[in-house]
C-alpha cells in the first residue's frame, strides 16, 4: 500500500521467510500487503508444499491456494543443509529486519538458524517462530497441522453438539491455520513498533494449540470459565441445532433476530405475531429460555416465501438477513462487485486468474498491486547476486 508521501506503509522492512503451506506464509502474506520486502526460502526439491495443493492452471507447483498467499513474494530456492546455501541465507540474515519461521526447534539448531545464532550475526532480528506448540510444554517437539490442532482443542467435537452425529469432525477449512497466521502478524506488527521505540529485537514465538485453542474458548469455555464452574462448556447459542439457516420456497435464508426487541418484528413479517402470545415467551428470560420453539415456529413460516421476499421484509424490518449463496457462487456477489473485493489479473505464466484485495482500508493509503507470486526460486540468482555485490 502506497502512502500520501508516496511510501508504503511498512516501507523499508526486510522479511526473511522460511515458512510453508498456510500459517507462515499468510502471516508474511499480510506483511508484503502492507509493503514490507519479503523473500521467501524454499527448498529447491519442491518448494512450499503448498505449491501442491490444487490444480495449477499451467506450471506445476503453481496451485491457486499457493498464488493467493504468496504474492509480492520473493523466491529463492536454497538447500540450507549445503555449506554455501546456508551461508547465503545467514548472510541475508544480516540485514533483514525479520526473520519468520516454521522450522521446529531441533531441526532449526541443526541447521544453526535458532535465535541465540541469529541474535549473534543480527543484535537486532525480531525473530518470529511460528511453533505448533509452545516450546516450554510437553507437546513441543511434536509436529502440528491444521487438523491436528482441530482434534487437539477440541474443535472437532463441535458439530457433534449441532447434529447429534457423534463422529469427531473437522471444520472444512485451515481455520486454525488461518487463525494462527493472524497472531503471528499482530505479533510481528507489534514487535516492529516495540524495535523502533527502544531499538531492540527479540524472539517472539506464536504457538498454533495456543492461539487457536484460544480463539475457539473466547466463547466455548463458558461455564468452565469459572471455579467452581457455573454451567457446561459452549456457548449454547453456537451448538443450538436449531439456529440453523431456514429453508425458503427456493433456497435458504439466515435471519438473526439477536435483541430481544426484534422477535415481535421477525414474527409480523413471517405472518403469525401471534405465536409470541404463548406463555413461554411472555418474559425475556423465557424468550431466552425457550429459543429451540422460536426457531422450530420460523423454520415452518419460512418456506411460504421467497428468499427474495423474506430479505426484503427483513431489512425493511431492521432485521439482519442475507441469502444463503453456494460458496462457488460468492464470487457473483454484487456488493463484493461494487467494492472490487475479486481483481482480475494476469499472471505471465499461469495466465488470468482473480486476486481478492485486502479487507482492512486505511484513509491515508491507497493499495499497490503487488507483483504475482513467484514460480519456485524465480529469484534465485537475483538474490545470490545482491549477496555478493554487498561483500
Amino acid at each position: 500500500m502506497t502512502a500520501s508521501d508516496g511510501n508504503a506503509m511498512l516501507a523499508g522492512v526486510k522479511v526473511l521467510d522460511l515458512t510453508s503451506v498456510v500459517f507462515g506464509p499468510y502471516c508474511t502474506q499480510m506483511l508484503a500487503n502492507l509493503g514490507a520486502e519479503i523473500i521467501k526460502i524454499e527448498a529447491p526439491n519442491g518448494g512450499d508444499s503448498f505449491r501442491w495443493s490444487g490444480r495449477a492452471a499451467a506450471t506445476k507447483g503453481m496451485s491457486p491456494g499457493f498464488m493467493t498467499i504468496n504474492r509480492g513474494k520473493k523466491s529463492a530456492a536454497l538447500n540450507l543443509k549445503d555449506e554455501i546455501d546456508n551461508a547465503t541465507v545467514k548472510a541475508l540474515l544480516c540485514e533483514v529486519d525479520v526473520f519468520v519461521l516454521n522450522v521446529r526447534g531441533k531441526a532449526v539448531e541443526r541447521l544453526g538458524l535458532d535465535y541465540h545464532s541469529v541474535k549473534a550475526i543480527n543484535p537486532q532480528i525480531i525473530y518470529v517462530h511460528c511453533v505448533g506448540f509452545g516450546q516450554d510444554g510437553p507437546y513441543a517437539d511434536l509436529q502440528a497441522y491444521d487438523d491436528v490442532i482441530q482434534a487437539a482443542s477440541g474443535t472437532a467435537t463441535l458439530l457433534s453438539r449441532v447434529d447429534g452425529d457423534p463422529r469427531a469432525r473437522y471444520f472444512p477449512s485451515l481455520i486454525a491455520d488461518k487463525v494462527a497466521g493472524l497472531h503471528a502478524a499482530y505479533a510481528t506488527l507489534a514487535a516492529v513498533i516495540h524495535k523502533l521505540r527502544t531499538g531492540r529485537g527479540q524472539r517472539v514465538e506464536v504457538p498454533m494449540f495456543e492461539a487457536f485453542t484460544s480463539f475457539m474458548l473466547l466463547e466455548h469455555l463458558a461455564g468452565k470459565t469459572f471455579d467452581p464452574p457455573n454451567g457446561p462448556v459452549c456457548y449454547g447459542r453456537q451448538v443450538d441445532p436449531d439456529r440453523q439457516p431456514f429453508p425458503t420456497a427456493d433456497g435458504y435464508i439466515s435471519i438473526v433476530a439477536y435483541t430481544d426487541e426484534s422477535w415481535p418484528r421477525v414474527f409480523e413479517l413471517l405472518g403469525n405475531p401471534g405465536f409470541l402470545d404463548d406463555e413461554r415467551f411472555a418474559t425475556f428470560k423465557l424468550r431466552a429460555q425457550n429459543t429451540a420453539p422460536l426457531y422450530r415456529e420460523m423454520a415452518l413460516l419460512t418456506p411460504n416465501f421467497t428468499t427474495a421476499e423474506l430479505l426484503k421484509r427483513c431489512h425493511d424490518a431492521q432485521i439482519p438477513a442475507q441469502p444463503v449463496r453456494d460458496i462457488g457462487d460468492v464470487m457473483s456477489d454484487p456488493h463484493l462487485a461494487a467494492t472490487g473485493f475479486f481483481k482480475r489479473r494476469h499472471h505471465p505464466t499461469e495466465g488470468d486468474y482473480f486476486e481478492m484485495q485486502p479487507a482492512v482500508r486505511f484513509g491515508d493509503f491507497q493499495p499497490a498491486e503487488l507483483d504475482h507470486a513467484p514460480k519456485l526460486g524465480e529469484q534465485s540468482d537475483e538474490i545470490r547476486a545482491s549477496i555478493k555485490d554487498r561483500k
